[in-house]
């Protein structure tokens, strides 16, 4: 390198001697200098940094969903209960009632013409 002013190593750190100049201009952690560098780091990072407020978003919106999503099935599971507890309670009773009815009325129709159906055969012989 030519010109003057310190010369950096591979490594990026500055040559002995030049870097310490640098380092005691800027001052000691009280300095202004260093108040504002601070605040400037301060500053990158909330105007470039986005992830705390990214992080932050999606817990809330993690939160919000499963909370909704959680009432919403509530909502389904207690729908179900009372499908369920009305199918128990009446329509089953019913279809039941209104099989057995069904049942007895086939089977009087089945039995009161088989004496005839019977009668019927022997008077041509085939029975």
């Amino acid at each position: 390198m030519s010109g003057g002013g310190s010369e950096t190593t591979v490594g990026g750190e500055a040559a002995a001697g030049g870097g310490e100049k640098k380092r005691d201009s800027l001052g000691t952690a009280g300095s202004p200098a260093h108040l504002i560098i601070k605040d400037l780091g301060e500053i990158h990072s909330r105007l470039l940094d986005h992830r705390p407020v990214i992080q932050g978003e999606t817990r809330y919106f993690v939160k919000e969903f499963e909370e909704k999503r959680g009432l919403r099935e509530m909502r389904v599971l207690e729908n179900l209960r009372n499908m369920i507890r009305e199918t128990n309670e009446h329509t089953l009773p019913k279809c039941r009632e209104t099989m057995q009815d069904s049942l007895n009325d086939v089977l009087q129709r089945f039995l009161f013409p088989q004496p005839i159906l019977l009668l019927t055969l022997r008077e041509h012989g085939m029975y």
